[in-house]
């Protein structure tokens, strides 16, 4: 029992980095209308960026977490504004910014494998919160505290803001029609690079915990967050914020579980036959609504 309980502690921790970078991931693909594949580039950004803070500079891991979203987050608006704005205003439909974010990603990995070189790289000793804690003969990791803890702050912070503020109320509208929303007095270019920032700067804080949780820092800490995160967004329900990251925990759990009970060779198969089953049983996700709406 004490095994099942330890497990399903460390399956929550991994779960809650999926679901951060899911929630950023849902960002942008429900407000925006975009899917892009480059969002896991900015995670690898934030990482890459804590990184060379703390090992070059010898920032505290806490100035370099911050630096590290704000520049995932300044990722964001930087590909927003080079590679998807122009094309809004062309009105060039659904598959251009597809194939802008691909050109996106193959830049931003091909950089991030530049300067990170071909190895994984570790924080240094001592730099970065590592003592574990014990509660009832559990073990539990810093970096699971802090995981945990980020997306119950990123999940409500993100959820208030979209449903009770006047900005929310500015991205619902840019959501379902930027001309429209434009009419009635909404800045809908100011809205979409802000919407680009926040979901990139979440993209980013996953990285960061990720690259803590494995003391392991490489160009490809995106790419493994990509495939779990897009998952965690159609079966959570398009658009559902909430929903993306109680499935990007639930995808964690389903890893881990899998891993100690059954086989770590069948780990991702066992994770995405499940989540397979679910989609086909509910084609529009566990919490998304029958009809797609973009609002």
């Amino acid at each position: 029992m004490q095994l099942l309980a330890q497990q399903l502690v460390n399956g929550v921790a991994l779960g809650s980095i999926y679901a951060l970078f899911a929630v950023g991931f849902a960002l942008i693909l429900a407000k925006m209308g975009i899917l892009n594949v480059a969002h896991g580039t900015f995670a690898t950004g934030g990482a890459l960026a804590s990184y060379w803070l703390v090992f070059e500079h010898g920032f505290s891991f806490w100035v370099a977490l911050a630096v590290g979203v704000v520049f995932a987050g300044a990722l964001g608006v930087l590909a927003d504004l080079v590679a998807f704005e122009p094309l809004r205003r062309r009105n060039a439909g659904v598959f251009a910014p597809i194939i802008a974010s691909i050109g996106v990603w193959i830049v931003l990995l091909t950089l991030a494998e530049a300067f990170a070189g071909p190895s994984a790289v570790s924080y240094p000793a001592g730099s970065v919160p590592s003592e574990p804690l014990r509660f009832a003969g559990l073990i539990v990791l810093p970096a699971q505290v802090i995981s945990l803890v980020a997306l119950v702050v990123v999940v409500t912070a993100v959820h208030l803001l979209l449903t009770r503020t006047r900005f929310g109320a500015a991205v619902r509208a840019v959501a379902v029609d930027t001309r429209s929303a434009t009419i009635v007095g909404v800045n809908s270019r100011n809205v979409l690079i802000a919407v680009a920032f926040m979901a990139a700067a979440i993209a980013g804080l996953a990285g960061v915990l990720g690259a803590l949780s494995d003391n392991n820092v490489s160009a490809t800490i995106g790419e493994a967050l990509l495939l779990k995160g897009f998952a965690a967004v159609v079966v959570g329900g398009y658009g559902d914020i909430r929903g993306a990251a109680l499935v990007g925990v639930a995808i964690g759990v389903l890893e881990v579980m899998s891993s100690q009970y059954i086989s770590s060779g069948f780990r991702d198969a066992i994770t995405f036959g499940v989540l397979l089953v679910v989609l086909v049983l509910r084609p529009q996700g566990l919490f998304g609504e029958r009809q797609l709406v973009r609002a």
